[in-house]
């Protein structure tokens, strides 16, 4: 029997008395969805304690759960020659730009047109870690968002790019442009966030809900709009749009998150002039992941990258920062 590709974790006191699921849902985000896990464990794949474990049983301190992934399956997603910007490339790993409009990976019945299909494209392998619909991702971004992502080749440089997640170690930094005005000029949101209990497609500030933190820094100020530096120092869905909204200061143009065209009305006179002309010069989230850092996982070098605004976002902050200092 091959036990290499076995993963052992060790229940720490922090989860002692959690449901299997969801600890393994906690400590493995960046590496299974939890759908993936659920299988796992009905497929015997996940032991505890060198036992079959149901998904719901609560474990102790100091449990053993093995991990035996299946051996990959054969892609059934295409290769696509789609606009991806390659910013850094070798033999473990790749640095990809991602355009907004663009989702990251297959889902449902969505099978073109993503980050993966573009991938299988321009790279030559991906790990199998994530399953035949998420070859390569160690984390997302959401449809709208630009910028930075890190994608493994193989399976041991996606679980040392992984545990960097876990550790908080591998570095996020995002531009968002957020309605009114926004202070102190620096703070820490820390909200927990989980699924919204009317709307299972969204996300919210909700009591149990995974731990979440942003650090946030305004970098302009004005009456309609305010630029903001934003750090991820957890790495949940929709993160940034769902502390921002929870703070009063939904993001530009997120309809999902009260930042679309009812944001508008809570400005008067000019300001809501203003307001229609942001509106009208982004059509998605004024969100883009500019910077991204981390530790190459085998050379052991700091490795750090950057990528400007998108022109949409661009002309917005131009504009925000003109009107900050009027």
């Amino acid at each position: 029997m091959d036990r290499s590709s076995w993963r052992v974790l060790e229940i720490g006191p922090e989860s002692a008395g959690t449901r299997l699921d969801r600890v393994l849902a906690d400590l493995l985000s960046a590496e299974y969805s939890r759908s993936r896990l659920a299988r796992l464990i009905r497929d015997g794949r996940i032991l505890v304690n060198g036992r079959r474990a149901r998904a719901g049983a609560p474990v102790a301190e100091g449990d053993s759960v093995t991990i035996d992934p299946p051996e990959p399956e054969e892609s059934e997603i295409t290769a696509e020659d789609l606009p991806i910007g390659v910013v850094y490339e070798d033999d473990r790993l790749a640095v990809v730009n991602k355009p907004a409009g663009m989702v990251t990976h297959p889902a449902g019945p969505l099978r073109t047109g993503t980050l993966v299909n573009a991938l299988l494209f321009r790279l030559d392998g991906l790990s199998g870690i994530g399953g035949v619909l998420r070859p390569g991702i160690v984390h997302r971004l959401d449809k709208g968002t630009t910028g930075l992502l890190v994608v493994a080749k193989d399976d041991a440089c996606h679980r040392l790019l992984s545990a960097q997640l876990e550790d908080r170690t591998l570095s996020r930094v995002y531009t968002a442009v957020a309605w009114g005005r926004v202070g102190p000029d620096r703070f820490t949101i820390d909200a927990p966030i989980g699924r919204h209990r009317r709307d299972r497609k969204r996300m919210a500030v909700v009591e149990g809900g995974r731990d979440a933190r942003s650090h946030i820094e305004v970098e302009a100020a004005g009456s309609v709009a305010s630029l903001l530096t934003v750090q991820l120092e957890t790495g949940r869905t929709h993160q940034i749009r769902v502390h921002l909204a929870h703070r009063g200061h939904a993001m530009v143009a997120d309809s999902d998150y009260g930042g679309g065209d009812r944001s508008v009305r809570r400005f008067q006179g000019p300001d809501r002039g203003t307001a229609r002309r942001y509106l009208g010069m982004i059509e998605r989230p004024a969100l883009h992941a500019g910077r991204i850092g981390f530790r190459h996982p085998f050379r052991r070098e700091a490795m750090a990258f950057e990528v400007p605004l998108p022109e949409d976002l661009a002309a917005l902050v131009r504009e925000v920062r003109r009107r900050a200092g009027e």
